[in-house]
């Protein structure tokens, strides 16, 4: 089968359907129009059967090619319009990717902002910090803050 890949589809469908039409057309003949035909050439009967059986094997290989050509290019819909789908959720989730870049920028922003803050104002008050080797209530309100990433300007 994997060398039906190198004939066009055009030609495909074009040997399918002369398959199909040839195996209807002469089975119609081989049994409705040649017992009148015999009539007049005897000598053609011995291949009556043979020619029945032969048109009967080429309408039910037509009729089995159609099917499985029909069923084919379900399946190679069914592929495009799945990789149409992903090609759209690809670009979706790019887009969604890159707002939450841009979140995440600004959230890792505001956190060094507020690390700096919080770092001015220990350098600020350290020397009231170190005065006596004692943790002071302004200290534990800085390392509040910090911890909990609020700004708030207690100067």
């Amino acid at each position: 089968m994997w060398i039906l890949q190198f004939i066009p589809d055009s030609y495909l469908e074009y040997i399918v359907n002369a398959t199909l039409i040839i195996g209807a057309i002469s089975t119609f003949l081989s049994f409705f129009v040649i017992n009148r035909i015999l009539r007049w050439f005897p000598g053609m009967a011995p291949y009556y059967t043979t020619l029945q059986i032969v048109s009967v094997a080429v309408l039910l290989s037509g009729v089995y090619f159609k099917g499985g050509y029909s069923t084919e290019q379900v399946w190679r819909e069914r592929v495009a319009n799945l990789e149409a789908k992903v090609a759209e959720a690809e670009v979706r989730a790019d887009e969604a990717n890159s707002k939450i870049k841009t979140v995440v920028k600004n959230k890792l922003k505001i956190i060094r902002d507020v690390q700096y803050l919080v770092e001015d104002r220990i350098v600020e008050r350290a020397v009231k910090i170190d005065a006596d080797c004692r943790i002071t209530p302004d200290t534990i309100g800085i390392l509040n803050d910090a911890a909990r990433n609020s700004i708030k300007d207690k100067k």
